[in-house]
């Protein structure tokens, strides 16, 4: 299984994951990307809302930030060219939407860590009162 399929949320605790598959040049590569796209604060909240809902008009992303429409467009461009959202145009309004194997490939990378499997996340030296308990 690459970390691009859709695993099962028990297959991607047991198989894929930083701690626990290595990830692949071409996988790497690809899921580089999306954490770089979402590294941005304003991409990271426009994906959020385009994953909030079925789809999501350019119209409603515009007026929740204070940018102006070429740094709108541009943002959505990035996520776009990243293989997280996905558009269609309709007259003169483009709609947006998230693409869910971009999110299950992003999850399944990191989902072994959340769980605690490896080293990822966890103090060598845990001590009580840090981070992780």
């Amino acid at each position: 299984m690459t970390l691009l399929e859709t695993p099962t949320a028990a297959d991607a605790a047991t198989c894929c994951g930083l701690a626990t598959t290595p990830v692949t040049e071409d996988d790497a590569t690809r899921l580089a990307g999306m954490f770089k796209a979402l590294g941005d604060p304003v991409r990271l909240r426009m994906a959020s809302m385009i994953a909030s809902a079925p789809e999501v008009c350019v119209c409603e992303i515009t007026p929740a930030f204070d940018l102006s429409s070429g740094t709108i467009s541009h943002h959505l461009k990035t996520l776009r060219e990243a293989g997280l959202v996905d558009c269609e145009r309709r007259g003169t309004f483009v709609y947006y939407r998230i693409q869910p194997e971009a999110l299950r490939a992003l999850s399944a990378l990191l989902s072994a860590c959340a769980a605690g499997v490896g080293f990822l996340g966890r103090d060598p030296n845990p001590r009580p009162g840090r981070w992780p308990a």
